[in-house]
């Protein structure tokens, strides 16, 4: 079934609406712990195809769907099509902004909770020329950390959210747009969850209600060993940890995976991260690649992050387990038909949220 689709152009400093884009179809794609991407096309010769009211890096784009907000970020390039009158637009979602905000002065964190932690660094971006992201539904974790990096690391704001979530007993985030008045001013919301993700009630069965095209299985983070290196001080010493998956020595010969970290100053947070490529390195990654069939599921019943069944027996392939959904790639036509691709990877890869 068709869905009534719009893309909106706001000021990104504001948040006020600037026009309703005569799109000829968008994509748009929510990437777990990451900015995820849009792109639509519109006549190059529209009224809004304006360098003022289409502005690269100061202008944002919000894809509207019955109403609703279901994907929000930054307009970033453009690319002109004068034989074919067109003017296609990329857009990456709100994270982009903090991979442009630094931490100048350097930042220290000592044994604070990673929710507060959070929430202070979106509120000094916010006043420092920001993106007004909402912060409020952040809760505390009950879980500490300890972060410091001097002003020459030139530490960006995107990747120490990251590297606190990636962290053994971190989260996974994303950003969601809203109305705070709805057709005339959007604004965007950072939210957490555990990364063991929600469980969901949907199950994708391969030829009942869904294709599963594909489905890939990589060995590259398969450890027997993890060693892990931090920062070196001034006496030239390296806080060093490692642990091992014993388990796994009696399928595969040693394989080591060393990893290095020039901004980790403490065993703790060495051992966090240590632990958690040790989770993922217990068994290969299978990662299945789904299809719904249409009309089956509405992308509001999608959301990555959240865990979702998949049933599939083919040959090679028998699946019957619980996946994370990393992924969600929507691609709508001119009568506002929805196809959705769905990327998803198996749960035990997030397993490390349960310590930490």
């Amino acid at each position: 079934m068709a869905a009534l689709y719009e893309v909106m152009s706001f000021n990104l400093k504001t948040g006020l609406v600037l026009d309703s884009l005569p799109i000829t179809g968008v994509s748009y794609t929510d990437t777990l712990n990451a900015a995820g991407s849009m792109t639509c096309a519109i006549p190059l010769t529209s009224p809004a195809a304006t360098p003022d009211r289409l502005f690269p890096g100061g202008t944002g784009l919000v894809v509207v769907r019955e109403g609703k907000p279901v994907w929000g970020g930054i307009l970033w390039t453009l690319a002109a099509d004068l034989s074919a009158g067109t003017l296609t637009l990329n857009a990456s979602g709100f994270h982009s902004h903090y991979k442009g905000k630094t931490f100048v002065a350097g930042e220290s964190k000592n044994e604070v909770d990673q929710g507060a932690i959070l929430r202070d660094w979106l509120a000094r971006t916010n006043t420092n020329n920001g993106i007004r992201t909402d912060y409020s539904k952040i809760p505390n974790t009950g879980r500490k950390r300890t972060r410091n990096w001097t002003r020459f690391e030139a530490m960006s704001v995107s990747a120490a959210i990251e590297d606190l979530a990636d962290d053994a007993g971190g989260f996974n985030f994303r950003y969601v747009p809203f109305w705070e008045a709805a057709g005339v001013k959007v604004s965007n919301r950072f939210l957490i969850s555990a990364v063991t993700g929600a469980k969901s009630k949907n199950t994708f069965e391969h030829r009942i209600n869904c294709d599963v095209s594909a489905v890939a299985y990589d060995s590259t983070s398969l450890a027997t060993n993890v060693y892990a290196y931090g920062a070196q001080d001034a006496q030239g010493a390296k806080p060093t940890y490692e642990t091992s998956n014993p388990d796994l020595y009696e399928r595969i010969p040693a394989k080591d995976v060393v990893m290095t970290f020039s901004d980790v100053k403490t065993v703790t947070t060495l051992a966090r991260k240590a632990t958690a490529a040790a989770t993922v390195g217990r068994a290969p990654i299978a990662m299945p690649t789904v299809t719904p069939y249409p009309g089956v599921f509405s992308p509001d019943q999608l959301i990555p992050g959240d865990v979702q069944t998949v049933r599939v027996d083919h040959g090679y392939v028998a699946v019957f387990g619980e996946f994370v959904l990393t992924e969600r790639k929507v691609d709508v036509d001119t009568s506002g038909r929805e196809t959705m691709t769905l990327a998803l990877a198996n749960r035990e890869v997030f397993e490390n949220g349960n310590s930490g």
